[in-house]
């Protein structure tokens, strides 16, 4: 059984590190061939969709203990960028050729190829150390430069969601009050994430190190 665990696991990090290869590719080549930051939800938005919907089997990963993270944090990260590509840049077409667009996709795309590349390379017992080193820094640039991304295009889509009272009958609520206090918590959410990645920083490179001193 744990045989077919990792294979699974192996296959699924592939398919992501994939699917998010393909979309810098494509962010990448609508750049250079345009000269423009304004096409990267065309050229790469249905890859993004997709692989970041399927990123809720994380979540099922940890609450089923398949994976050690748990579920909250991978929730809490699913959550927040799947609303962010579903309800926000799909959803407003106004806003979708905005440069917060292209920032965030790319800076997710680097830092999911390299983690999805890692968690696969471990699976396979293959890992090397520069993979690890990567992994455990380059989110630190990476990741407040997404949110940035995130809260940049949030902030430009309050209004149009008042105007046009987006979501008003799929919803119990007011989905303007409800996105002015997600940007408003937003980075609070995600320090809780960028924290616990420099706890997992700590110890894996400190592991590294020590290894090197014997």
């Amino acid at each position: 059984m744990a045989g077919l665990l990792n294979y699974y696991l192996c296959f699924y990090n592939l398919f992501q590190a994939f699917g998010w290869s393909l979309s810098l590719l494509r962010i990448l080549s609508d750049f250079f061939s345009t000269k423009s930051v304004n096409g990267a939800y065309s050229s790469s938005g249905g890859i993004i969709c997709f692989v970041q919907s399927l990123a809720f089997m994380e979540v099922i990963h940890g609450a089923t203990g398949i994976v050690s993270s748990g579920a909250l944090l991978p929730f809490l990260q699913w959550s927040g960028r799947t609303h962010y590509v579903l309800a926000i840049v799909r959803g407003i077409p106004e806003i979708q050729q905005s440069p917060s667009v292209f920032i965030t996709f790319l800076s997710w795309s680097l830092s999911e190829i390299i983690r999805y590349s890692f968690y696969a390379l471990n699976c396979m017992g293959t890992s090397p150390k520069w993979i690890t080193f990567i992994r455990y820094n380059a989110f630190i640039v990476l990741y407040p430069i997404g949110l940035s991304g995130e809260m940049w295009l949030m902030y430009k889509a309050l209004p149009i969601v008042k105007d046009r009272n987006l979501y008003t009958n799929m919803l119990p609520f007011s989905y303007y009050n409800f996105l002015a206090a997600l940007l408003f918590c937003y980075p609070f959410l995600w320090m809780k994430l960028y924290l616990y990645l420099f706890k997992q920083r700590a110890t894996k490179l400190g592991k590294q190190r020590k290894k090197k001193s014997t």
